[in-house]
C-alpha cells in the first residue's frame, strides 16, 4: 500500500492520549495510522482551509485529534496532530481550531 503522507504528534498529543484508557488509545491510534493509507472523510474531516480532524468514537465517546499539513516537502508530506479533545457538542468549539491555528502558526514561524 502506498503510504500519502506521515504523522506527528505533537506533545500535547501525546499527553492526551497517555492520558486515556488503552482500548480508546488504540482506537485513536488506529484511525490515524489508517489515514495515510485511505483518506477516509469519516475518520479524516476538513474543518477549515487549514485545519483538519482526526475522528474516533470508542464506546460512546467521540475522539478528535486537530491537525494541519505541512506540504513543503513534496516527498514527505506531514501531518501534524495539535491536540486532542473529547467531542461533547455537535460542532468543534472555535476555541479549539483557534488553538490548532495557532499552533500551526509558530510550527511554520520555527521552520
Amino acid at each position: 500500500m502506498i503510504e500519502y503522507f506521515k504523522i506527528v504528534y505533537s506533545s500535547e498529543v501525546e499527553k492526551f492520549l497517555d492520558n486515556l484508557d488503552r482500548k480508546a488509545r488504540k482506537k485513536i491510534v488506529y484511525n490515524v495510522d489508517k489515514t495515510k493509507y485511505n483518506l477516509d472523510p469519516k475518520i479524516f474531516k476538513k474543518l477549515n482551509n487549514e485545519i483538519w480532524e482526526f475522528r474516533a468514537k470508542h464506546e460512546t465517546i467521540q475522539y478528535r485529534l486537530l491537525a494541519f499539513w505541512d506540504k513543503r516537502d513534496t516527498e514527505n508530506t506531514l501531518v501534524i496532530a495539535t491536540h486532542g479533545i473529547i467531542k461533547k457538542t455537535q460542532k468543534i468549539a472555535k476555541t479549539e481550531i483557534q488553538k490548532a491555528m495557532k499552533i500551526r502558526e509558530i510550527y511554520f514561524d520555527k521552520t
